[in-house]
């Protein structure tokens, strides 16, 4: 009985049943979300098969077409299928590239990621520190502001806030670079110029050393990324805010106050330290909330991602598309989650049990 209860709690064991869990856990939410995307595709009122042929086509035609896109099987059978081809990485033919649907993710999916991933920089540097400012100063001006600027965040539409931004910082001021994510006079010079690595212009351009498709695409991303993390900015000033003032009323900061121990080191070490460990599920969160809410901000800013791909397949009624690049988004989101599950237990011991 002694001899069980030391194998079932060694730390081999116990991390062969968490990567167990994770693994089930990840197959069963990637099925349900297959099947939830199915589901999608096959309610919504949009003619998969119309299409493809057009309005004009004879009935043959359509009838053909209709067979060769398996949609006279019983659905269960369409659904297998439909899961046995997503599990090998084929989600079908985009109608609007003649593409592998993943090649086409492939091409639009790090645009989107290198938006988001610097949006979520600008979140949190900005976020925590106010956050952590407003929690140390309850009810004073500052904390008004923090407060203020956060209900704002979640207030204003995004699309409103991306044409204004716009309007003054590209159009008026000139300050910032315009739609899309180079000028065309520096598009010819990255295809030409810069072998795609990652496929985000930024490292790509800085791994050639083209430092000037660097500085262009910088200018061009700024105010994207900061509408994007404007509203990041918000959720997580917010939620440190919560924390912190929570964590503040704890015994051992009072204790460490009473031992002389200096303020800053109390708030930014001791406190925060500790805040740091939901902190990491909150920035999570708003990462992935981020890859897949980015189709607003993509679509008024014309920014070539997923999320604008999704969108104009949505309108040519693509659905191979629209259910490929859903799935995507929708892995990805799960796989964020998990791995800010992973942090969490690493930056937190107890957890681990």
């Amino acid at each position: 009985m002694a001899e069980s209860t030391l194998i079932a709690s060694s730390p081999l064991l116990r991390t062969a049943r968490q990567v167990g869990g994770f693994a089930v856990t990840l197959a069963v939410t990637l099925l349900g979300l297959l099947a939830v995307t199915f589901v999608i595709g096959r309610v919504v009122p949009i003619d998969p098969v119309l299409a493809v042929v057009g309005e004009r086509a004879t009935t043959a035609q359509y009838e053909a077409a209709r067979e060769a896109l398996g949609l006279n099987e019983p659905l269960v059978t369409q659904f297998l299928i439909y899961v046995g081809d997503a599990l090998r990485g084929d989600f079908g033919r985009a109608l609007l590239t003649s593409q592998p649907v993943l090649d086409d993710i492939a091409r639009v999916f790090p645009a989107t990621l290198e938006l988001s991933t610097i949006a979520t920089i600008f979140g949190v540097l900005l976020g925590v520190p106010a956050g952590v400012l407003a929690a140390t100063r309850p009810g004073t001006w500052i904390d008004q502001l923090v407060r203020l600027i956060g209900l704002a965040g979640y207030s204003m539409p995004i699309f409103w806030l991306g044409l204004i931004g716009l309007l003054v910082f590209y159009g008026n001021l000139g300050w910032v670079g315009g739609p899309g994510r180079l000028d065309t006079s520096y598009q010819f010079t990255f295809e030409l110029d810069v072998t795609p690595v990652t496929g985000m212009i930024l490292i790509d351009s800085a791994l050639a050393g083209a430092w000037d498709v660097f500085a262009n695409a910088l200018t061009h991303i700024v105010l994207p990324a900061g509408v994007l993390g404007y509203y990041s900015m918000a959720y997580i000033s917010r939620m440190t805010r919560s924390f912190m003032m929570n964590e503040l009323s704890q015994e051992y900061v009072t204790t460490a106050r009473v031992k002389g121990m200096p303020e800053w080191r109390v708030i930014w070490v001791h406190a925060l330290r500790n805040v740091a460990v939901p902190l990491i599920t909150v920035i999570a969160l708003s990462y992935a909330n981020l890859l897949e809410g980015s189709v607003l901000t993509e679509t008024v800013f014309a920014w070539p991602g997923l999320g604008l791909y999704i969108t104009n397949a949505l309108f040519s009624a693509d659905m191979n598309a629209v259910m490929g690049g859903t799935v995507i988004v929708g892995a990805t989101f799960v796989a964020l989650n998990m791995i800010s599950d992973v942090l969490y237990k690493l930056v937190d011991p107890r957890a681990r049990t």
